[in-house]
């Protein structure tokens, strides 16, 4: 494996302190590049991503989302599309949606770091409001908000684990031992 993607995968971290400088419609246009190359369960394609800028539309939603500590310049809601759950039969509670939604921000926030550009989710949002500000269309439904921007010069280190967790601390081989 190359070792720039593993490094990349190791020093990303979730940023919440973010400079007022704009991000570059490319860099944006790549991360969702980017996330478009993200798994999705029987390559179905439910999300759909609304790229908020505007600093007006930003400050509204801030104020339905209490999670949200970023004052990032750039926000990218994944959202899941309904239509495409009617089409392929699929219910709104399956898993795969989940999964797709998350393989879709980690993605992103990769594809953010490689760029020199922080990121972090945010889930914590009232989602009727968000349809409101946002002008959803009644089959989408907000799932997710990637802040993007860049690191602030005073930003504070982000949450560490109590201690250092290994992947063998996380990981069992075959079965759990008796007992």
């Amino acid at each position: 494996m190359n070792e720039a993607v593993l490094e990349n995968i190791r020093t990303r971290r979730v940023l919440r302190e973010m400079t007022e400088e704009p991000v570059a419609r490319e860099q944006i246009e790549t991360i969702l590049e980017a996330a478009r190359w993200a798994p999705s369960g029987g390559n179905l394609r439910p999300n759909r991503y609304i790229v908020i800028q505007d600093p007006e539309t930003r400050r509204l939603i801030r104020l339905v989302s209490p999670g949200m500590f970023q004052k990032a310049p750039a926000l990218i809601l994944i959202c899941t599309n309904g239509d495409v759950l009617i089409e392929h039969s699929l219910p709104p509670t399956d898993r795969a949606l989940l999964i797709d939604i998350g393989t879709a921000a980690q993605t992103m926030m990769l594809a953010a770091h490689a760029l020199g550009l922080g990121s972090g989710p945010v889930t914590s949002f009232s989602r009727e409001a968000i349809k409101v500000i946002l002008n959803l269309p009644a089959s989408y439904s907000p799932e997710m908000f990637i802040c993007i921007g860049h690191k602030a010069p005073t930003a504070r280190p982000g949450m560490k684990p109590w201690k250092k967790i290994t992947w063998r601390d996380l990981t069992h081989w075959e079965r759990f031992p008796e007992g």
